[in-house]
Formats: C-alpha cells, structure tokens, sequence
C-alpha cells in the first residue's frame, strides 16, 4: 500500500511498516515545544505524572507571547518556565534577547529537520513542515505526557493534496498562496488532514514562502502541512542542522482524499477581510478602505525576507500621518541582520516603531492593541473578532508588500498603488 509524506513519518516513529487514515498510533517524538503561555499548565500535569523529563535535549521552551513580560502576571510565566529549565537542565531554552519567535528560531537553528516528529503546545507549530517533517500543536495534557514520556498518540490524517503548478510571479509572497488556499477551500476545509504541497511550482517557493505556508495549514483547519524536500530545502538545512535527518518522499500510489490545484502564474495579491481568514479578496477589487495600524512581523512573516520586501517598499516615503506601523523583527538574528543590510533604518526613517521580537500585538497581548472601530492590515496569522485587541476592531490579513503600502498611503494598497 503506497502512503504519503505523513503516513511514512508516523509509521516510522511508531515503529510500524505502514499506517493508514484513521488508524491511531503511538509515536515517538523527535522533538517537543512549549512558550511561556502554554508550558506553565502543562508543568503543572507534569508533576502529577512525576519523574525526570524523558531527554533535556529533545525539549525547546521558548517565552515569546507575553514577552518582554508586560506585567506581573505574564512575569510569572515566564519564571515558572525559567524554574523548569534550571531544576530539568533543558538544553534548548531561548530567553528574551536570545532567541526570538518559537516558530522563526527552530528551523533558523538547525532544531527541527525533515523527517522529523515535532509536537508543540502551539497551534503554529505545523511551520516545520516547510521542511519536510510532520509538526502539529497539541494541547496542555497531551505536552505534559510528552515531557515525561517522549511519546504522543495520533489519529493518522486524511491527506490533500496541494498541486501547485507555474511559477510564483514577483510581487507575491507566500501570504498570497496560502490565503488564496483557504480562501478556495475554506477555514475548515482541511479538518484534521494533512494539506502535502506538490507540483512543479513548489521549487519556486523560498523558504520563506514554504514556512509562511506551512505555519498557516492550522487556519484552513488542517493537522499539518509539509512539503517535499528540494534543493530549496537542502541549501536552507545546510551548515544549520548538524544531526543525521531522513527525507520522507510520498510514494507514486499514495492515497489522496481530495487534490487542489493552484496556478501561482494566476495569483495576485489579496487580503483576507474580518473576520476569517477564508473571506479573501483581491487588493485590486477593494475600495478604499482607511486604517490605523500596521504589523510587519509575526511567527508567520517575520524573517529577513519579509524585512526586505517591506524595506524596498517603504524605502524613501513616510508611513502615513493617520497609521502606527509597528515592525517586529521575528528572531535576534532577523534583526541582526535587518540592521546590516540598513533595513532598520530604513524602516525608522519611514516613521516606524521597531520591536525586539515578540508575538505581542498577533494575539492582542501588547505591542500594537487595537481600540474599538479602529482597523490593522496585519502580516500575522489570525484575524478573528477581537484578535487584537477591542472585539469592535478589525484585523486584515496580508503579506508584506501589501502590509507596507498600506502603511504608507494610510489604506488597504499594493505596491504598483504607489507609482
């Protein structure tokens, strides 16, 4: 029986020849994540399990939602995390000021590989599938069995397949991609399946466009998203991952409940309206719709090639008078290297506010809270009711280069808008 990317990585991890959809199955993980909001519980479930962490090096905490802390109860989190990693001598943690964005730094680190199982009490840990591993989010109980145990069970997913065909045109991102997907299939048209992206238009996605992607499988509902592995994969891992990896191929007979099939020599950049992220449109069928806020960053768009696409953009003119663009650099080393290539200051001389990284204003922690009636073209993932701030707010979802044109004109725009 052939099976596909998914199917090959759970059989493998639960010791099994083959697995099919539906099956149930223990497997053991490669690796297991938690942030400063969702480790805490979990720590308390934990220790009614009792007994050392199954392996301090297969474990990554990273505080990054309530973080720099911005009160004395996101304070607290963050010690009860400090706490654990000091008493289980956990390799992998990332404090404020060096690390950055959970999901931005494990690929960025070399921490998670293809082939690989990664869990994590976040619903945007299905990122790592850009590089061909099987990542998913899971809940408290399940992370907390996980730390002492290694293992996690799973139903085996359903898989769609993503046929992408052409070649990505210049002036679209992978934000695009990934909007125009659920905008066609809907918010829950991958429930609990695999969304597996294929075809000859992948090899022209960069890495970055792959992670953007691959972290939004969650928002069409799906259990994970993954990718093969190409040469844009391998030149990525190279001189990050230092540990021996698998690269998992769908077999040619694998089994597919349903295929979709996009054409990105079609696409054309879009926005998705409040409040889902399926109510996509395209920027040139809008009207003029004004705004107040901008948010350039994110688990989603927050690496260097987002920076740069929002730098050329915004590069000699000014944020509008009447809007608050707020830049969050996802990792350290984003930042470190937005200020070698003078993206910083470019973004400074525009009238931005630049953040050390953070998921603050994506989940309506700080950073950027919105007020009732006011509205945000966000480059983040999420645009439910109150997502960021007042429930009378709204949150428009885009990619870079939609995000700092609008930052600029004060309105929902594109780039070619500017000329």
């Amino acid at each position: 029986m052939g099976m596909n990317m998914t199917e090959k990585i759970l059989a493998t991890h639960a010791g099994l020849k083959e697995v099919a959809a539906g099956q149930l199955v223990t497997c053991k993980l490669d690796m297991v994540l938690a942030n400063d909001v969702t480790a805490p519980p979990s720590f308390k479930e934990f220790e009614k399990i009792g007994g050392p962490v199954f392996d301090n090096t297969k474990i990554v905490l990273v505080p990054d939602h309530f973080t720099p802390n911005k009160d004395i109860k996101s304070a607290g989190l963050s010690k009860a995390v400090r706490d654990f990693v000091n008493k289980h001598n956990i390799i992998n943690y990332f404090e404020v000021g060096r690390g950055g964005i959970e999901h931005v730094i494990l690929p960025e680190k070399g921490i998670v590989a293809p082939g690989m199982l990664t869990i994590g009490a976040d619903s945007h840990t299905c990122t790592y599938g850009a590089l061909g591993g099987f990542s998913t989010g899971v809940g408290t109980t399940d992370l907390a069995v996980a730390l002492a145990t290694g293992e996690a069970w799973f139903k085996v997913p359903e898989a769609i397949k993503v046929k992408l065909t052409g070649t990505k045109p210049a002036g679209i991102t992978g934000k695009d991609v990934m909007l125009t997907l659920i905008d066609m299939i809907g918010v829950d048209g991958a429930l609990y399946k695999t969304l597996e992206f294929s075809g000859e238009g992948v090899h022209s996605l960069s890495m970055d466009d792959r992670l953007t992607i691959a972290n939004m499988a969650i928002e069409a509902g799906g259990k994970n998203g993954i990718f093969p592995v190409d040469e844009v994969t391998l030149a990525y891992i190279k001189n990050r991952v230092k540990k021996p990896y698998t690269i998992i191929e769908s077999d040619a007979d694998a089994k597919y409940c349903r295929t979709v099939t996009i054409n990105l020599n079609e696409l054309v950049p879009v926005v998705a309206f409040p409040h889902l992220p399926g109510n996509t449109k395209k920027v040139d069928e809008i009207g003029d719709i004004k705004i107040d806020q901008v948010v350039i960053g994110s688990c989603t768009n927050g690496r260097i090639e987002d920076m740069r696409i929002a730098a050329q953009i915004l590069k000699g003119h000014t944020v509008h008078k009447d809007v608050r663009c707020i830049v969050i650099p996802g990792s350290q080393q984003v930042y470190k290297e937005s200020i070698k290539k003078g993206y910083i200051d470019i973004f400074i001389d525009a009238g931005a506010a630049v953040s050390t990284p953070t998921c603050g204003p994506c989940l309506g922690a700080h950073m950027g809270i919105l007020a009732a009636g006011e509205r945000c073209v966000s480059t983040t993932n999420r645009n439910f009711r109150g997502r960021m701030g007042h429930v009378d707010s709204e949150v428009y979802l885009a990619g870079p280069q939609v995000a700092a044109a609008s930052a600029i004109l004060g309105k929902i725009a594109q780039p070619k808008d500017l000329q």
